[in-house]
């Protein structure tokens, strides 16, 4: 067998049904597909059990352990060739298979990833929240493994690795978030040769609404300094940017709160035409970052509601992350706090 997919799940059995109904229309074909539940309450066994007649399904039941040791599980029991990990809320398009498949018959890999795009039938803020996470005004599209980067780091969304590889490396290690990253880091030391495919794309809908996506960028902060205690060469300028943005928001919004102030408290005249200008001069860069993402956002999405929701969500993007970031550097890297113990109530609870 060529190819077995992973899939861990928590609590999800709707996404799960989307997933194994475009598994369905893969042109390629020599494929099999295991679901691993995470000690779900809301499980997915009944949504396999309509599939299994369709697909070379296998449906394994277990205890929480999050999603990395769950892709570990999966991947003991898997039979093909390659491994590809995709979440649970990814949907694939038909040539999906077919594109990996003609890449690695052009020229060989260890390990392989692809992009994600967002469909036409997803949420306006599933939209929304996919710009903010793959534009180049946001990071996103610097971060997300563009071809012409000279690494590019397979996350577990759409992530492929030769079974025997996997099984060498031991898999995703224990970390809660960034454990994707951490193992491609370690792909990358054992020198293996990692690649992009740009046509093995999936329709990616992410968070649902702006809490959880906070949440989401939050804990990917955190997991970044995680992962520069575990690897220091791993850190590099493009991940300071949302903290660097973070720290100038708040700065800009003190400022212009101290310029309404001082036109308040100081006599009329020069003085309050100099708290206003304060005032205004705190706006002018926050204003022109969300203009620019609007028209941005607008043009591709084809959706002035779609641009507006992009400034909030890119908003979020950035100082969710930056905010995850800066307090994980906090704790971790100024008070010395190990992984589990800075984080025992938030992720390791």
């Amino acid at each position: 067998m060529k190819y077995s997919l992973i899939v861990p799940v928590y609590n999800r059995p709707d996404e799960v049904r989307e997933l194994l109904e475009s598994l369905t229309t893969q042109r390629f074909k020599d494929f099999e597909v295991i679901v691993v539940e995470d000690g779900s309450q809301l499980t997915c066994k009944e949504v396999c059990d309509t599939y299994a007649g369709k697909l070379d399904l296998h449906y394994y039941p277990k205890t929480n352990s999050g999603p990395g040791q769950s892709r570990n599980y999966g991947a003991g029991l898997a039979k093909g060739e390659y491994l590809i990990v995709l979440d649970s809320d990814v949907v694939l398009p038909e040539g999906y298979l077919q594109a990996v498949e003609d890449e690695l018959q052009r020229e060989p890999a260890d390990a392989f990833g692809g992009p994600d795009r967002a469909n036409a039938s997803f949420t306006d803020v599933q939209k929304a929240i996919s710009y903010s996470m793959t534009s180049f005004f946001t990071t996103g599209g610097i971060r997300g493994g563009k071809k012409k980067l000279d690494k590019f780091y397979p996350r577990s969304f759409n992530m492929g690795i030769r079974r025997d590889v996997y099984m060498r490396l031991g898999g995703f290690s224990k970390m809660r978030f960034g454990e994707d990253i951490d193992f491609s880091i370690r792909i990358f030391q054992a020198g293996c040769r990692c690649r992009f495919f740009p046509e093995a794309w999936v329709w990616h809908k992410r968070r649902t609404d702006f809490r959880k996506f906070w949440r989401q960028v939050y804990n990917s902060g955190i997991a970044r300094i995680n992962l520069y205690k575990k690897y220091p060469d791993s850190l590099k300028m493009v991940h300071l940017l949302p903290a660097l943005f973070t720290v100038g928001v708040v700065g800009l919004l003190l400022l212009f709160v101290f310029g309404i102030v001082l036109f308040f408290l100081l006599p009329a005249g020069m003085q309050q035409a100099l708290g206003l200008a304060v005032s205004i001069a705190a706006l002018v860069p926050l204003v022109l970052y969300a203009a620019i993402i609007f028209f941005d956002s607008t043009i591709r999405n084809n959706s002035e509601k779609i641009g507006l929701l992009s400034v909030f969500s890119s908003f979020i993007q950035l100082m969710g992350y930056g905010c995850g970031f800066i307090a994980a550097w906090w704790k971790r890297c100024v008070r010395g706090k190990d992984e589990y113990s800075a984080f025992q109530k938030t992720f390791y609870n």
